[in-house]
């Protein structure tokens, strides 16, 4: 459960929007609540828990959902989350489409969007983008929109909202955030496509039991969201997490990013495919799906470059263990498709190369879903809200509580 707990010194203003967002973060995550069981565990005076909570419920934010137990007099009124009171949009931005979810305020998801491109033009993305979140927005119905949270590959700077190195996209230094909220109108926060896994994992997945856990993801490139403490870790400008680009044969193949023998160049589906293409498991006009279909079908090659891809993964997977110390692995990505022909050495070289004493690390094998990867986008802006403050990431502002509360009254 979240923290949350009252502020008593500071600006009466602030002081104001951050115990409001104490008491509707008690809701959120310990609701149906009594407005005194409020009070007791805030430490907050009755009266103010009855102003903050008239005002959330004002805004259509909380609502009473149910009553407490009489003991012979007026039973107390429960307060819940109104989750329909507002949503989010989160979108998945891939090398050939974008996938879209809408959620409410519980990170539920109300509705979806897909859309196929053929291009990696700014514009022509950042339009397909508006026209994906408007056709969410239309099905919304009355709910206010809070705003948009968009992952994408590359080096996010997500303090700016600014793409600052995609070599898949072709796209560097680039402000998508400020340009997507003048095209739309609304607040924008931009991340790491990875670490809004992690986001999504860490709310709704596997990772929901673990303060510290990796996703590694796999696929098109190899990427890593990491969870410290419970919190997506960045770095500078947004850096960590290139783990397909940490260096493992230095006279390997050519490398995306300009650099020779990077994991992603061995283990990637590209570098599959192109293994594949080199020995004629596949023809050279075919692609991974292929690869994985002559597996499937007994085909000793395609197993052998899965058998050696899992090998090299777990290789690297170990060393990123033997320095994080996480509690769990998870891998997820287009490339968990072949998973049975990569699981089995992956696991044993990994198992292998381990520090013993961190032997008992969790591994655990998500399944591909575009929708999951939006969802964590769509909570990049639903953390925002429910935290107290103005996030400056948001650019076009209006995303924060105290905003809403005012706008709503």
């Amino acid at each position: 459960m979240k923290s949350v707990r009252p502020y008593s010194t500071g600006s009466k203003a602030l002081i104001r929007d951050l115990n409001r967002s104490a008491v509707l973060n008690l809701v959120k995550y310990e609701g149906p609540i009594s407005r005194v069981a409020i009070s007791r565990r805030l430490g907050l005076s009755g009266a103010a828990v009855t102003s903050i909570s008239g005002e959330l419920e004002g805004a259509g934010l909380i609502r009473e959902v149910a009553q407490a137990p009489s003991g012979g007099g007026r039973p107390a009124g429960l307060l819940g989350l109104n989750p329909g009171a507002a949503v989010v949009v989160g979108i998945k931005l891939a090398v050939d489409h974008l996938a879209a979810v809408m959620a409410d305020l519980d990170g539920s998801v109300l509705g979806t969007d897909a859309v196929e491109m053929r291009t990696h033009d700014v514009d022509a993305v950042l339009e397909r983008i508006g026209s994906s979140v408007e056709r969410l927005r239309s099905a919304s119905g009355t709910a206010r929109l809070l705003g948009v949270g968009v992952g994408m590959p590359g080096v996010i700077d997500s303090a700016r909202g600014r793409c600052v190195d995609s070599p898949i996209l072709g796209w560097h230094d680039t402000p998508i955030a400020d340009r997507l909220s003048q095209r739309l109108g609304l607040p924008v926060l931009v991340d790491n496509d990875v670490n809004t896994l992690a986001a999504a994992e860490r709310l709704y997945g596997a990772g929901r039991n673990a303060v510290d856990f990796v996703a590694v993801t796999l696929g098109r490139g190899v990427g890593l969201g990491i969870v410290i403490g419970g919190q997506v870790y960045r770095g500078r400008l947004g850096g960590a997490g290139e783990f397909g680009h940490l260096p493992v044969e230095p006279d390997g193949p050519d490398c995306e990013c300009g650099r020779r023998g990077c994991l992603e160049a061995l283990v990637a589906d590209p570098a599959l495919v192109a293994e594949g293409r080199a020995l004629g498991v596949i023809g050279p006009k075919e692609g991974v799906q292929d690869l994985t279909a002559r597996a499937d079908a007994g085909d000793r090659s395609a197993l052998t470059i899965f058998t050696r891809a899992g090998q090299r993964l777990g290789i690297a997977i170990a060393g990123l263990v033997n320095v994080l110390s996480p509690a769990l692995v998870i891998i997820s990505g287009e490339g968990v498709r072949a998973r049975k022909h990569l699981e089995p050495s992956l696991r044993a070289s990994m198992n292998e190369h381990l520090f013993p004493p961190l032997a008992g690390v969790e591994l655990a094998i998500d399944p591909w879903d575009d929708a999951k990867w939006a969802r964590g986008a769509a909570s990049l802006v639903l953390e925002t809200f429910f935290s107290a403050g103005r996030d400056e990431r948001a650019n076009g502002g209006g995303m924060d509580l105290a905003s809403f509360a005012a706008e709503a009254g």
